[in-house]
């Protein structure tokens, strides 16, 4: 008789997968896009262990179909296995009984025509897997195996382990064996944050926690289970494939290069504003992400109906203005939206109000979807995201590394400025041609050899912007002695980080610039909080006013109020720009909300960029905007963030601004024939001028998107 033990081990072998027939079927037909690339709606009902108690099938099923959804995700297993399995320690729920509720969610969405994504959580397991299979878990520092925070009850797996080879593959297997899936999926794996810390008897073998060293093994696990479990999914249909939870905007857990490379499906899991201060850009920002690795493959965002924030309510649906804005943000930003809400007592929940707004919104985005079939992305000024310096980079006293990119993006948004996002990875001048110019948000962390793309990238006449400790340190963390782009920049390190205890530094003005258009009646300007300071350089145009104590106000007054020392570098070589700020100007104006500061950076990125934008908005109000070349020409999308609840706590109302003025630059040979504003469902008159198409759009609401017609 076989055991518990030698069956995982078998992974399942012995139960009979789908005939080879079928397989060689699906293996002959023509795969010309993959299906998940044509998917433009997504639906999740995340399963309770009471729902197989109450939740009608049909009632979901139908719900679902009403949204016009592409593919649901169904819960095949979390703690808990919602079908009838025989994988030992795949623990049934007590409400399940006989009933393969698994297998009856999965008909009713076929018979839909409706994808399924079996979705599998492997991050946790119960006390009897712990005595049976101890090697699984994670450990702490001494020893004893790590318990879920939330719950007491379950046990958190480590990834090192054969818990990811044997039994997640053996629950795959099963789940190919029983049902015709189109994929699977594991939630709360890879890690959307900060690396995992385990001291199990594997983990103790690898580099510490933390280091690049040990992201280099992390890396290295990620990507040998990802293909495993993708070879998986394939042996019975090889049109299905696996992908698996991530999200984290820049601050990822695995290396976003690499998994663009392999993910057919980059799902984010940004449900909401996860804390006290999130801006509601947190979720255009996991757009720009995605576009940045996925090169046109798919990528969607979880927008989660039910209470996300600081506090949770699973249960209980949040504001309707709040969930629009996200979904407004996951379309405008290129990616697929995708609702989601948790089952309850009553299956579809207690709290139904979060039915129509979602049935409504997928109802509207049915209607238009060539318009939001982007092929790319038509922005000309990229922003580096370096993924390293955010997992390593040790910041100064009271930073952190998300408040640089928060300043930044704040400063790029009032600006107006469309931009795409860059992986620190994708630097060879196939991934740069595009870009006029490029900001480094206090990208720390620079390879040599990504130093010496940037420098090509200058030669061949592209610009640069850079702040504070860019390319202060090798991809390993590794501290130079000097900038690794001193010489691009004409920079040359003269101290150490510098702080303050009361006023910061000011910038005295030592000659006018086009950076400093707008300032009038002042000699300083404010600084930031942190220097790094630099050699002094010819003809500076702002120079360092050092700080001093801020009380008592008698002798808040500089001791040194002129120096040699730049608080700018400006630079012009050839066709390129270059400017440098010592500072970390763009986190100061994010701690601040300094508007001088915003001023300034606006400026320089403007002057770096040396004008010709692709599309300029004018009007009032704080926006964001997308402009995508589409399946049916053109569209420009504005979404609306002047709101009392732009930076805080969740939105309650809309606040519509004015007239926005759109000029939008047209390749040669295009020709429009139609400006439709997608949300007010109407038509706008135009003109073209100048190889430019122009128009306004009345009001902005929330959110509109000006389709424009080409031929």
């Amino acid at each position: 008789m076989i055991d518990r033990r030698t069956l995982l081990k078998a992974g399942l072998a012995a139960v009979p997968l789908a005939s080879s027939s079928n397989a060689d079927a699906q293996a002959a037909r023509p795969l010309e896009i993959p299906w998940q690339r044509r998917i433009r709606r997504v639906g999740q009902l995340n399963m309770t262990e009471h729902d197989p108690a109450a939740m009608n099938v049909e009632e979901w099923a139908d719900y679902w179909a009403s949204l016009k959804v592409d593919a649901v995700l169904v819960s095949v297993t979390g703690i808990l296995a919602f079908y009838q399995t025989k994988v030992p320690f795949h623990r049934k729920g007590k409400f399940l009984g006989n009933r393969d509720f698994f297998g009856e969610c999965c008909a009713a969405a076929k018979k839909r025509g409706i994808h399924v994504i079996a979705r599998m959580s492997p991050d946790l397991n119960w006390e009897d897997a712990v005595q049976a299979h101890p090697e699984w878990f994670q450990r702490n520092a001494q020893g004893a195996v790590a318990r879920h925070g939330e719950d007491p009850r379950l046990f958190r797996t480590c990834m090192f382990t054969t818990y990811m080879t044997e039994y997640i593959p053996a629950i795959m297997r099963e789940i190919n064996s029983l049902y015709d899936v189109d994929g699977h999926f594991t939630n709360a794996w890879p890690p959307l944050g900060n690396l995992p810390v385990c001291y199990c008897e594997q983990c103790r073998n690898l580099p510490r926690s933390g280091t690049p060293a040990y992201w280099d093994k992390f890396n290295e696990r990620v990507v040998y289970l990802w293909k495993l479990y993708d070879s998986i999914a394939k042996e019975k249909n090889p049109a299905s494939f696996y992908f698996a939870n991530l999200g984290g905007g820049i601050h990822s857990g695995p290396n976003l290069k690499q998994l663009g490379e392999l993910c057919e499906w980059f799902q984010c899991d940004n449900q909401g504003r996860g804390g006290d201060d999130t801006p509601i850009w947190g979720c255009a920002l996991q757009g720009r992400v995605c576009n940045a690795v996925q090169k046109g493959k798919m990528s969607t965002n979880v927008t989660g109906a039910w209470s996300t924030g600081a506090v949770r309510w699973r249960n209980v649906h949040k504001s309707t203005e709040e969930a629009q804005m996200w979904m407004n943000a996951t379309l405008a930003s290129g990616m697929v939206p995708y609702y989601h809400w948790i089952g309850g007592e009553n299956g579809m929940g207690d709290d139904r109000r979060w039915l129509e707004p979602g049935r409504q919104y997928f109802q509207w985005t049915a209607k238009h979807d060539r318009h939001f079939t982007n092929k790319r992305s038509i922005a000309n000024l990229g922003v580096v995201m370096g993924q390293r310096t955010h997992l390593f980079y040790t910041p100064p006293r009271g930073a952190t590394t998300p408040q640089f990119i928060d300043g930044m993006y704040y400063a790029l948004l009032e600006g107006r400025f469309l931009f795409d996002f860059i992986h620190e990875d994708n630097l060879a001048p196939e991934d740069l041609k595009k870009y006029s110019a490029l900001v480094l948000p206090n990208t720390a962390l620079l390879s040599d050899e990504q130093c010496r793309q940037l420098r090509a990238y200058v030669d061949s006449g592209g610009s640069l912007l850079a702040t504070f400790e860019t390319s202060m340190y090798n991809e390993r963390n590794e501290r130079r002695a000097d900038f690794g782009l001193a010489d691009v920049f004409g920079i040359r390190k003269a101290g150490d980080v510098q702080g303050t205890t009361g006023n910061a530094f000011s910038a005295r003005i030592e000659k006018r610039h086009e950076i400093l258009d707008g300032f009038t009646n002042t000699n300083w300007l404010p600084g930031a909080e942190y220097r790094l300071p630099i050699a002094p350089v010819d003809s500076p145009v702002l120079t360092v006013v050092p700080g001093s104590v801020a009380y008592p106000p008698e002798l808040s007054y500089p001791v040194q109020p002129r120096t040699d020392e730049p608080a700018v570098v400006l630079r012009e070589k050839g066709k390129s720009r270059l400017a440098w700020f010592p500072g970390d100007i763009e986190r100061t104006m994010w701690r601040s909300g300094h508007t001088d500061l915003s001023r300034l950076l606006q400026n320089s990125i403007r002057w770096v960029a040396g004008g010709g934008a692709p599309v300029v908005i004018e009007g009032d109000g704080v926006i964001e905007a997308f402009a995508w070349e589409t399946e049916a020409g053109f569209a420009v999308h504005i979404l609306n963030y002047t709101n009392p609840n732009m930076h805080r706590g969740w939105i309650r109302a809309f606040y519509p601004i004015g007239p926005q003025k759109v000029r939008m630059k047209l390749p040669a040979g295009a020709r429009v024939t139609r400006v439709e504003l997608l949300r007010a469902e109407s038509n706008v008159a135009f003109r073209v001028a100048g190889g430019a198409v122009e128009f306004t759009i009345p009001k902005v609401l929330d959110y509109e998107v000006a389709a424009i017609y080409s031929a």
